[in-house]
C-alpha cells in the first residue's frame, strides 16, 4: 500500500517536469505587432525591458555626465595650471627684482675740513658751511659770481677729486642748449607720453622724460658744444692746487644704454665736479661771463685778487626764461625743503639725484642775489638711500639761513622786500 502511494507521487512529478521543461525550450511565437505588444507580452518580461531600458538611459546619462564633469575637470585643471603659472611668473619676477645695493660711508672718517687750506676764505661763509655740512661724506664750494673768488671749499679732498654723475644738474646746461637754439621757450608745452609739459615744470620738478625729448631733438652736437662752452670737461679753476678733470666725452653713449637722451636726462656718461657745476650756476647768476675760478690761501692774495675772465658767453636773453623753473624748483618742486629753514631771499636752485656702483649722489647747486651780496653755493654728498638732492637742498637751508641769522646779507627785511619780483634780470618767478 505504501508502495502504491509513492508509486503515485513519483509518477505525478514526473508529468509536471516534463511539461515545465517542454514550455521552457520552445521556440517563440512571432513577435506581436506594437500596438498589442504590451498586452501579449508577459508581465516579467515587460518589467525586465522597462529595467534593460532605463538601465540604458542611466548609463548614458551618467556617461554624459562623466564626460561634463571631466571636461570641466580639465577645464579647471587648465586654469589652476595657468593661475599657477602666473603665480610663479609672478613669484619669481618678485624674487628677481633689482635692488640696487649702497656701500659707500654717508659719514666723513676723519675731522670735517681736516688738511683744507683756509687763510684766505671767508671765515663767516666757512663757519656756516662746516655747521650745516656736519659729519656728511660731502663738500660745500661757496663762490662770489660777481667775479670767480672761492670764499669756501670744504672737505677740499672732496671739491677737487675727478667728480661723479652730475645726475639731474645737467639738465642746466640741455636747458640753455634748447633755449638758445630756439628749440623752445620756456612756455613751450612738450608733448610726452600721457601729458605735457614745459620748461619752467620740468626744471622745477627735474622731469628726465621732458629732457631725453630735448636732447634727442638737440642732438649729441648741440647738446656737447653747450656743455663744453659752459666749462665741463675743462678745470674749473685757475692755478688750484690739486684740482681734478672731470670728462664731458666726444661721443654719445651707446643707445643700448640710452644714448643722448639719457645723457641730457641726468648725466650718464659725464663726470662733473663740484668746481664745475659751480661755474655753470656762476655763469648763469651774473648773465653770461665764465670767470676763472680762484681760491685766495693767504690774506695777501686776498688783497690781491683780480678777476679773470675765460669767456663771455652771449646767453642774457635765455637767462630769464631759466631761472623761472630754477625758482620753482625751491618754491615747490625738488628742492622746497629749503624754504623749511629760509625764505627770506629768493634762491634758485636744481637738485640731483643718482647712483653709480654703489654711491648714491646727492647735488644741490643754487644762487642768491640780495642787496648787499651775491652768493652761489654747490653741496654735494656721496652715501646710501638717504643720501638725494632735496635732502641736499634742506641743507642748503641751514646754511643760508645760518648767513642770515649773522646780518650776512645786511639790512635784512627793508632790501629784501625791495628786490625785483624775479630777483635776477626781472624774470617774475614765483616767490
Amino acid at each position: 500500500m505504501k508502495r502504491s502511494c509513492f508509486f503515485a507521487v513519483f509518477l505525478s512529478l514526473a508529468v509536471w517536469g516534463a511539461a515545465g521543461a517542454s514550455a521552457l525550450d520552445t521556440t517563440p511565437a512571432a513577435a506581436p505587432t506594437s500596438k498589442t505588444s504590451h498586452k501579449t507580452t508577459p508581465h516579467h518580461v515587460r518589467r525586465r525591458v522597462r529595467t534593460t531600458v532605463a538601465h540604458r538611459t542611466t548609463r548614458t546619462t551618467v556617461h554624459k555626465t562623466t564626460r561634463t564633469t571631466s571636461s570641466r575637470v580639465r577645464r579647471t585643471r587648465t586654469t589652476v595650471k595657468r593661475m599657477t603659472r602666473a603665480h610663479v611668473r609672478r613669484t619669481v619676477l618678485r624674487r628677481h627684482r633689482y635692488y640696487e645695493r649702497f656701500t659707500a660711508n654717508p659719514y666723513l672718517t676723519g675731522t670735517v675740513g681736516a688738511g683744507d687750506v683756509t687763510a684766505g676764505e671767508d671765515p663767516v661763509v666757512r663757519q656756516a658751511a662746516v655747521d650745516a655740512l656736519g659729519d656728511l661724506n660731502g663738500t660745500v664750494v661757496v663762490i662770489d659770481p660777481t667775479n670767480g673768488r672761492i670764499l669756501t671749499m670744504v672737505n677740499q679732498q672732496i671739491a677737487l677729486s675727478p667728480g661723479a654723475e652730475p645726475c639731474s644738474t645737467i639738465k642746466l646746461s640741455v636747458a640753455l642748449a634748447a633755449l638758445s637754439e630756439g628749440l623752445v621757450t620756456r612756455d613751450t608745452m612738450v608733448r610726452l607720453p600721457g601729458f605735457r609739459m614745459n620748461m619752467t615744470q620740468a626744471l622745477a620738478h627735474s622731469n628726465n622724460l621732458y629732457f631725453e625729448e630735448l636732447g634727442r631733438e638737440l642732438g649729441f652736437e648741440r647738446v656737447h658744444h653747450y656743455a663744453k662752452e659752459l666749462g665741463l670737461g675743462e678745470l674749473a679753476g685757475y692755478h688750484i692746487a690739486g684740482e681734478q678733470l672731470g670728462e664731458y666725452p666726444d661721443h654719445p653713449i651707446p643707445v643700448a644704454q640710452g644714448g643722448v637722451g639719457r645723457m641730457c636726462s641726468f648725466g650718464q656718461g659725464v663726470s662733473m665736479t663740484p668746481l664745475q657745476l659751480g661755474a655753470v650756476v656762476m655763469t648763469i647768476a651774473n648773465g653770461g661771463t665764465l670767470y676763472y675760478l680762484q681760491h685766495p690761501t693767504t690774506p695777501e692774495q686776498v688783497a690781491e685778487f683780480k678777476p679773470m675772465i675765460k669767456r663771455k658767453l652771449d646767453i642774457a636773453r635765455e637767462i630769464p626764461e631759466m631761472i623761472d623753473g630754477m625758482a620753482g624748483s625751491v618754491q615747490y618742486g625738488t628742492a622746497r625743503s629749503l624754504r623749511v629753514s629760509f625764505d627770506q631771499i629768493p634762491v634758485f636752485g636744481k637738485t640731483g639725484t643718482c647712483s653709480n656702483e654703489g654711491t648714491r649722489f646727492g647735488w644741490f647747486a643754487s644762487f642768491l642775489k640780495s642787496p648787499q651780496r651775491n652768493l652761489v653755493a654747490v653741496f654735494f654728498f656721496k652715501g646710501r638711500h638717504g643720501t638725494s638732492g632735496p635732502h641736499s637742498a634742506e641743507i642748503a637751508g641751514h646754511f643760508y639761513r645760518d648767513l642770515w641769522d649773522q646780518d650776512y646779507f645786511a639790512v635784512k627785511m627793508q632790501q629784501a622786500q625791495d628786490l625785483p619780483a624775479g630777483g635776477v634780470g626781472g624774470s617774475g618767478a614765483s616767490q
